[in-house]
């Protein structure tokens, strides 16, 4: 069984790598978050095998890694992860001039605002109140249950908990039914943070492959009957990062899969609203089982600053998440509710500025790529970004020699299972489009560099992380 590192590294991409190709490959896997600051590594002896090269090799990739403080070596301790003593992961805030690529969200709605004075009457009437909201706003949870309805799902308030995001609603999630030990599908690509939720409450990871053309739909199941995983987590509409949407059909013929394998699904719909020109709705995955546990959120359609998010799930359940839900958090932000409910009361308006900005991202990332040799924009009909086909295995060199040119992308594998993908970058189509032709002018120049072979200077790679 292979180890960690050789599963976030990928074999096949450091096959034949020399000791300072391997040291810069492990170190960009250690600035992506894929091993963790204390995270013991291979042996020597242990890596060379795997990755059936000779020890001196692995052992003066380790010893260039330590010598810039990115593993810690200890005799009879064994080798584990460490970042330098000054080291301080980047961010645009820290350079203003920086483009940050690793987010894929708009800023706020214009409308924000003017919800926000609306709201404050709302709020007002709260005061003679504790202050806590367990299950969220009776007026809010009617709201958002009114969305589902409009999308052919009947959905009582008593189905809904508002939570403090998505994350937020998958970490309550997991801590309510999660089982250590069990196995989680997971789609490949998929969301960073929702892979990180699933380890940290002990889940094994198993992938199943989408693509810009969308699921392997044979595959998938077959997974659900002969892995039969606890929980699935899936992102049927404008897939993160790939954009693509998951077939009616085969939305009907995965939710009795799941049900029949024992399996829990948690649908995840934040990007679900970003229509840009899609040409039609699906019906959502939660109409096809009660099983079925869907999370939504406001922060792609309003604004990430909005930390406000929902679950919607059978009533049985809802009391489990309730029960629970006190041990780490006592309910969601009231001024935050009471804007969301004037947001989704005007949401024709609040979808329509969506669609503008979402089409104006989209025709900017594609004139930046328009003419760079080698790479291929696919279709995106709505969603966060573009999942980009770099033509070649050049994804991780890509994103360190970005950032010598002030631009913060993050590679492939980092949405990934095992390190694979390399092929592949996920361009935001969130930014303005002013700011998006800079970010395209500066991955042209990364371009340029790993074609007339300019080596990522050595500030770049102790400098790379992804947030």
């Amino acid at each position: 069984m292979a180890s960690r590192l050789v599963e976030q590294l990928g074999a096949e991409n450091v096959s034949g790598a020399s000791a300072i190709a391997l040291s810069e490959q492990i170190r960009a896997v250690i600035l992506d978050g894929r091993m963790t600051v204390g995270e013991r590594l291979p042996s020597e002896r242990a890596l060379a095998f795997e990755l059936r090269r000779s020890r001196s090799t692995v052992t003066r990739a380790y010893d260039l890694l330590e010598a810039d403080g990115y593993v810690s070596r200890l005799h009879g301790g064994g080798t584990r992860v460490a970042l330098p003593n000054a080291y301080v992961p980047p961010t645009a805030s820290d350079d203003v001039s920086a483009i940050d690529l690793s987010i894929a969200s708009m800023d706020s709605t214009p409308g924000l605002y003017d919800a926000t004075v609306r709201s404050l009457p709302r709020l007002a009437a709260l005061r003679g109140t504790s202050g806590y909201s367990l299950q969220g706003l009776p007026e809010l949870r009617d709201a958002v249950a009114q969305r589902f309805i409009q999308r052919s799902l009947p959905t009582s308030p008593d189905e809904i908990i508002i939570t403090s995001g998505a994350l937020n609603a998958l970490n309550l999630i997991l801590t309510t039914i999660g089982r250590r030990g069990e196995r989680a599908l997971v789609e490949q690509p998929t969301f960073p943070h929702a892979m990180d939720s699933l380890h940290l409450h002990g889940y094994r990871i198993v992938p199943t492959p989408v693509d810009v053309d969308g699921w392997d739909a044979v595959h998938l199941m077959d997974v659900l009957l002969k892995v039969r995983p606890h929980v699935a987590y899936l992102i049927p509409d404008f897939h993160n990062p790939t954009g693509a949407t998951l077939p009616e059909h085969v939305r009907d013929r995965i939710a009795a899969t799941a049900r029949n394998a024992g399996t829990h699904l948690i649908i995840d719909e934040t990007t679900a609203e970003l229509d840009i020109d899609r040409g039609w709705t699906p019906t959502p995955l939660s109409a096809f089982g009660p099983h079925v546990i869907t999370i939504g959120s406001m922060s792609k359609i309003a604004w990430g600053g909005m930390r406000l998010g929902w679950i919607r799930a059978e009533r049985d359940l809802i009391r489990r998440l309730l029960a629970v839900r006190p041990s780490f958090e006592l309910g969601t932000a009231l001024l935050e509710q009471c804007i969301a409910v004037e947001l989704l009361a005007d949401m024709p308006a609040l979808t329509s500025h969506v669609r503008a900005r979402l089409h104006a991202g989209r025709e900017a990332v594609s004139a930046g790529l328009d003419g760079l040799p080698g790479l291929h924009m696919p279709p995106t009909p709505g969603g966060l970004s573009a999942w980009v086909d770099l033509g070649a295995p050049l994804s991780t060199r890509l994103a360190l020699a970005a950032r010598d040119h002030g631009l913060i992308v993050p590679p492939g594998p980092r949405f990934t299972v095992g390190g694979v993908l390399e092929r592949r970058l996920r361009l935001p189509i969130t930014l303005t489009p002013e700011r998006t032709a800079e970010a395209m002018s500066r991955l042209r120049s990364a371009w340029d560099d790993l074609r007339t072979g300019a080596s990522v200077p050595d500030r770049a790679l102790k400098q790379a992380a992804v947030i």
